[in-house]
């Protein structure tokens, strides 16, 4: 279910997928299909993990990314779950042919 606020959506950000909803800053986002499907293989990854394991892991990885590059923007960008969905946004059937934690792959 999509979620239209600009308050639950982190300052910098466009979205952000929290299980079951994907909460949006403004409506035109709805029809952004890179965004949404960016946002739909967020919402299989906390699924495959029961969710709040994914969220756990986001964060432990996020402190790990940081003091490796010391950057917010770099640290972000190199969690393995936001490198599967940021490398298969654009292959929209890609959670069709996607397999069981897929993202392992990208740690």
């Amino acid at each position: 279910m999509v979620v239209v606020s600009k308050y639950i959506v982190p300052r910098g950000f466009t979205g952000i997928a929290l299980f079951p909803f994907v909460f949006l800053r403004h409506a035109s986002l709805k029809e952004d299909v890179l965004l949404m499907n960016h946002e739909r293989i967020h919402l299989r990854q906390q699924l495959e993990l029961l969710i709040f394991p994914f969220f756990v892991f986001y964060v432990l990885e996020f402190i790990w990314r940081f003091l490796q590059y010391r950057s917010c923007y770099l640290a972000y960008k190199n969690i393995s779950f936001e490198r599967e969905a940021y490398t298969n946004e654009k292959d929209l059937n890609y959670m069709e042919s996607r397999s069981f934690w897929g993202f392992v792959g990208y740690l």
